[in-house]
């Protein structure tokens, strides 16, 4: 007879937020159902709720996390790092990111248009301000510096959504945010 293991609630929220996150990023917040997200993760969608509260509640968890992994992958690229060589390093971390995992990107700027929402919004900007927060201070940049860097992380996430780091405009722009 084979025994199935029982999950624990943790175990369970990481599933669903990772099968939210693909529902989330090819659908966007409004278009996404919380009954395919459910049979995703391969649980009932009454558990979804129970966890979550709602479909925004699942959501907004969702954003918090994408901000937090990007946090994450920040202070690792920085690790021993400061100054120009700590923002280099986020700026290639990040972009090996947006190279390997289309569906975060999605993710991310989904977030963004679900932004007329204020309580996303409100996650949304926290979230940012972390990530600015946190590079102001490894890095030790002026704030023009710091507008520059995000401003070009910001281009780079447009032009990977619509695919067009191919086209040869689009490499040029690429080329150009790269450092010296």
């Amino acid at each position: 007879m084979v025994v199935a293991e029982r999950k624990s609630k943790e175990v369970r929220r990481e599933e669903i937020l990772d099968a939210a996150l693909i529902v989330f990023a090819e659908q966007g917040l409004h278009g996404g159902s919380t009954d395919e997200i459910a049979r995703r993760a391969g649980i009932s969608q009454p558990y979804v709720f129970r966890l979550f509260g709602t479909k925004k509640g699942l959501y907004l968890a969702l954003v918090t996390r994408c901000f937090r992994q990007t946090l994450e992958l920040m202070q690792r690229a920085t690790e021993g790092k400061r100054g120009e060589e700590a923002l280099r390093a986020i700026g290639t971390a990040y972009g090996e990111l947006l190279e390997s995992d289309r569906l975060y990107l999605r993710a991310q700027m989904q977030a963004y248009a679900a932004s007329e929402d204020p309580d996303i919004a409100a996650v949304v900007r926290n979230g940012y301000g972390d990530l600015v927060t946190y590079a102001e201070r490894v890095s030790g940049a002026p704030a023009e510096e710091i507008s520059r860097f995000f401003a070009q992380g910001m281009l780079l996430n447009v032009l990977a959504s619509m695919g067009a780091t191919t086209e040869a405009w689009g490499q040029r722009l690429v080329e150009g945010c790269k450092p010296d």
